[in-house]
């Protein structure tokens, strides 16, 4: 076999091979740091305090950033987190609940005054780990 035609042959093997690679790594899924994930819920949960309304607030607002953190890191594309919920809302088990602790924290957020009550606090985290479980972070 002459030169000419074993390189024709190699560049194309090459090329193939390399088409192989692009698209199997296209269909490879995200892997999350799960134990940072983790670690970050903890320290939410463990800061959302019975006795100490002002830490209810400031849950929400910190599982909503994780929440938001996750959906990111996955390439889910959108301006704001409620942008990204939309694109990504089949991957909820509860999407209405993600929309509802969603919108409880952009109350905190943005309604001066407004503190939401134990009860609120606790059904919004819970919502937002289940969000967590789904993506695979937790």
């Amino acid at each position: 076999m002459s030169p000419v035609v074993f390189l024709g042959i190699a560049i194309v093997a090459v090329g193939i091979l390399a088409l192989i690679a692009i698209t199997l790594n296209g269909k490879r899924s995200h892997t999350f740091d799960v134990e940072e994930y983790q670690t970050s819920w903890l320290r939410i949960e463990n800061n959302l305090n019975k006795s100490d309304p002002r830490s209810y607030g400031i849950s929400v607002m910190e599982a909503d950033k994780l929440l938001d953190k996750a959906m990111i890191e996955i390439g889910v594309a959108g301006k704001t987190m409620g942008d990204r919920l939309k694109r990504l809302g089949d991957k909820f088990t509860r999407l209405n609940a993600v929309w509802a602790a969603h919108k409880l924290r952009n109350q905190i957020a943005h309604e001066h005054g407004f503190e939401p009550d134990y009860s609120q606090a606790s059904r919004a985290l819970a919502s937002f780990k289940q969000a967590l479980k789904d993506l695979g972070a937790i």
